[in-house]
């Protein structure tokens, strides 16, 4: 027989406020440490030098993780001007220093208005992608230059919050996958002066607009005081975007036996909220190809 799970088996979402200098993956195991869950699971992650929202799914929520992983994201970060980085960030070495040229609102706006709407980017070799299994940052430590494809991302708004005479603050909303450190990169080049990327926070996931987020330090005294479970987000949280269906019992149980069922209701939709007759969550559920309601993730039963 299998070995029971250690920990509390929790179901929910919690947005945690990365702290600088930790890698998502320890951001993780600290708050499930914290919440003495068995399982646990992070979405989209943020460099050790960032800070800011990173959900945190337990139990059940992890079957919904792979759809906040294309949500839309919020950044406010500033950009070092006139220093180019072998990483776009600080952690790489000075590649070259250039003089950087006058700055006001008008000059800055009109480089800003070049990186709206869809942008095409070329991921970083210093990131996690793979190159047949090998990330392409370990290759990039090797000296190893790897060619990679452009990518179409789109950035809806980007508005200049403060500058120097050598760095600008920025807020960013953006598309899944967008690069800040790349976009900065462009920002700087089309300036002719180059930059990096000096700090970076990301201040919301799509849609999780609002929510409160909670410090490592701030669950620990939670979890002290007993009250740690009312910082969970319901599952569905993470997915108010999808229809919704209320089921009756009989529809529920064909379902969960992996059986479809006939409605007339069942939308084109990446994806259906399904719910038990008194409101439970059920799962995710898809339109088949015949229009039926066929299961796509359901939650577990107990």
């Amino acid at each position: 027989m299998p070995k029971p799970r250690k920990g509390n088996p929790l179901d929910g979402i919690v947005l945690i406020d990365k702290p600088l200098g930790l890698s998502s993956n320890i951001a993780l195991q600290k708050t499930k440490r914290i919440f003495q869950a068995q399982k646990a699971g992070h979405t989209g992650s943020l460099d050790p030098l960032a800070t800011g929202v990173l959900p945190i799914c337990f139990g059940e929520a992890t079957k919904v993780s792979a759809f906040l992983l294309s949500s839309d994201k919020r950044y406010v970060t500033t950009a070092q001007l006139g220093v180019t980085r072998t990483t776009g960030d600080l952690e790489g070495d000075i590649v070259e220093n250039r003089d950087v040229p006058a700055l006001d609102e008008t000059y800055i706006e009109s480089i800003l208005k070049q990186f709206r709407g869809d942008i095409e980017q070329t991921p970083p070799m210093y990131s996690a992608l793979k190159h047949e299994g090998v990330p392409l940052y370990k290759l990039a430590r090797q000296g190893i230059t790897i060619e990679r494809k452009l990518r179409t991302v789109t950035i809806y708004n980007i508005t200049l919050l403060a500058f120097t005479a050598d760095t600008i603050t920025l807020d960013v909303r953006c598309s899944k996958g967008t690069y800040i450190r790349t976009l900065l990169e462009d920002i700087g080049e089309a300036m002719g002066c180059g930059s990096h990327l000096n700090d970076l926070r990301r201040t919301e996931v799509t849609p999780f607009t609002g929510q409160p987020i909670y410090t490592l330090e701030e669950l620990e005294a939670l979890a002290e005081k007993g009250e740690i479970n009312d910082t969970l987000l319901p599952i569905d949280s993470a997915i108010p975007h999808y229809p919704r269906i209320d089921l009756v019992e009989e529809e529920a149980i064909r379902l969960r036996n992996g059986l479809r069922v006939e409605r007339e209701d069942v939308p084109e939709a990446e994806g259906i909220r399904l719910y038990y007759p008194d409101g439970r969550f059920l799962g995710i559920g898809q339109r088949h190809e015949s229009g039926t309601l066929a299961g796509k993730r359901l939650m577990r039963t107990d």
